[in-house]
């Protein structure tokens, strides 16, 4: 017999609330992240965003350019921050590592 539980999930964040190791991510963790930062659902806009910061670090090792993103999607520069409130958030929804210092300023001041 199956029953539905809460389940809590302990996870291994820095003090930015970044996933200290990137592997433990998963969908289910992004909708975690996603509720930490105010933002209750994640539609299909969100997932490209998240599926595109982690193609992109993926490939390259860095956070991308939001603006590049917002225009590979056909989307003004806001898109992102409209979607989840700062570029920081989408970085850490995407459950991608800590970007650096500076790209860190460059994600929350966006």
């Amino acid at each position: 017999m199956n029953t539905a539980t809460n389940i809590h999930v302990d996870l291994a964040v820095d003090e930015n609330g970044l996933l200290i190791n990137p592997a433990d991510w998963d969908e289910d963790i992004a909708y975690i992240l996603a509720r930490e930062a105010g933002i209750p659902f994640l539609g299909p806009d969100h997932w490209k965003v998240i599926y595109a910061l982690r193609k992109h670090y993926e490939k390259f090792g860095v956070a991308p350019a939001m603006h590049n993103v917002c225009h590979q999607h056909g989307k003004d520069d806001a898109w992102v921050h409209n979607l989840f409130h700062t570029c920081m958030d989408a970085w850490r929804i995407s459950g991608m590592p800590d970007p650096g210092e500076e790209s860190r300023a460059y994600l929350s001041d966006m």
